[in-house]
């Protein structure tokens, strides 16, 4: 991962982003550190769907915890 302070990025900011084309770019600043991390849109887009997909497996573990009914239950409930 590329780095630079807040200082480097402002003054050469259209570099940096053509970088995150390549490769995350971290952002630090003196007393806080990590800022922030430019990335390009391709890389962003990719992060976000696995985080999503992460979301749906817990989701689809915890369902699998629910009590099961029996089809012949569910459809006597159901009325038919």
């Amino acid at each position: 991962m590329k780095s630079a302070t807040l200082s480097q990025f402002r003054g050469r900011q259209s570099d940096y982003i053509a970088a995150a084309q390549r490769e995350p770019v971290e952002i630090t600043s003196r007393g806080a550190g990590r800022r922030a991390v430019v990335v390009s849109p391709e890389f962003f887009e990719r992060a976000m769907q696995a985080l999503e997909d992460q979301s749906d497996i817990r989701a689809a573990a915890e369902a699998r915890k629910e009590p099961r009914i029996p089809f012949d239950d569910l459809m006597e409930e159901l009325g038919l």
